[in-house]
């Protein structure tokens, strides 16, 4: 069944929906637009859609991509890259991780890219039947796939193995977001060492594909590399990896990246608690005065990290802020809304606008300490998301 997309915000129903997720399609194009300018003109972009482009929902999110011209996917696992292919997505789609050899079959069927991540991995692919499409990994200091430089020999053989079609090579930047010295040293060093590999495979006579090696942070503060293609992950969904880094602020020329998503509940219930009272599981919550509290309907089973409780997180009730208490639940949390116009069914908002009022995702991050990245990617499936222009 085709998802439903709505021509604004306004027109979405929310009447039947319990926890939600908004994507705003449109601030995907603007954000694309300033991927564009942060890169060469002749580079493509490849549209990172993994972990359900990180809780959007992919099919959805890669189909208005390729209405946007993008023609290239990456995805982390080949049960990702199916749902894609069965999705009706046309372009090439790389999957970035591991496939068992004995999905070869499937690697051809579904017509997808599989990461080479050593020679012997490439070696156990070319002695099984089919031609299969594969993109060579590098280790340029992450040490998590890829052959190193010192291993051009077999760098070089997996660009001779039978039923092996190689259709590019690439490497991962691990430390690109830091504006630590060491790091940024660090980052030059892998760049070298790419680029050492990319100009002997070249100087061998060796027809390379699609290099790439800029990831998000990549693109953003590296933006003197040029290579075929860029990987876009996080700022594809217009935020910054590390909550506390501005470097998404700084951008040339006044350029600023727009966050499509936005995650919703409702209230449940509103009832007044009383001093001496507790509220939540493990009385962790006593009030000390009489404060009226909402339950709403979110909890950790939908993605919400129980680390954010007895920490005053924000939310938003009606345009004005309210804050979480007691311990968050598997399906639900509580909510001081004292002060506030409050009534069963009203939209409570964690990440996005309502009103005059913004609540990013770098909030719930720091709470959980961690990264948006997961953040964002670890939003529940019975979450439902609702798409707009």
């Amino acid at each position: 069944m085709e998802t439903k997309i709505y021509n604004s915000q306004a027109e979405i129903d929310t009447s039947k929906l319990r926890a939600w997720v908004e994507i705003d399609l449109s601030k995907f194009k603007h954000n694309i637009e300033v991927i564009k300018e942060l890169l060469h003109d002749d580079v493509q972009i490849v549209g990172v859609v993994k972990a359900n482009a990180y809780g959007h929902g992919d099919v959805v999110v890669a189909k208005y991509f390729e209405s946007l011209g993008i023609k290239y996917f990456a995805v982390a696992c080949i049960e990702e890259a199916i749902k894609l292919r069965e999705g009706g997505i046309k372009g090439d789609i790389i999957i970035l991780g591991w496939t068992p050899s004995c999905q070869k079959d499937d690697l051809i069927k579904y017509d997808l890219c599989q990461t080479l991540a050593n020679e012997a991995y490439a070696e156990e692919l070319s002695k099984l039947p089919g031609t299969v499409r594969g993109y060579v990994k590098l280790n340029t200091g992450m040490n998590r796939l890829g052959e190193p430089k010192e291993h051009m020999d077999l760098i070089e053989k997996i660009y001779t193995l039978d039923n092996i079609k190689v259709e590019g090579i690439f490497s991962h930047l691990s430390r690109s977001d830091s504006k630590l010295e060491a790091d940024i040293v660090f980052t030059k060093q892998q760049i070298a060492n790419f680029d050492y590999v990319i100009n002997k495979l070249k100087a061998d006579g060796f027809e390379l594909g699609n290099v790439h090696l800029q990831n998000s942070y990549g693109i953003v503060t590296y933006r003197d590399l040029h290579y075929d293609l860029a990987r876009p992950g996080i700022i594809l969904y217009g935020v910054p990896s590390d909550p506390l880094d501005d470097t998404l602020d700084n951008l040339p020329n006044g350029m600023k990246f727009e966050a499509p998503l936005s995650l919703r509940c409702k209230v449940a219930m509103v009832k007044d608690v009383t001093p001496g009272q507790s509220v939540g599981y493990g009385n962790n919550f006593t009030a000390t005065e009489t404060i009226k509290v909402a339950t709403v309907t979110i909890g950790y089973a939908d993605g919400l990290s129980r680390l954010v409780s007895k920490k005053d997180m924000k939310v938003l009730v009606n345009g004005k802020y309210a804050r979480q208490i007691g311990n968050v639940c598997m399906d639900q949390m509580m909510i001081d809304v004292s002060g506030i116009d409050v009534k069963e069914g009203d939209t409570v908002t964690l990440i996005g606008q309502d009103g005059d009022n913004y609540l990013s995702v770098n909030q719930i991050s720091l709470l959980s300490n961690t990264i948006t990245n997961e953040t964002l990617s670890v939003i529940g499936e019975r979450v439902k998301r609702v798409y707009h222009l």
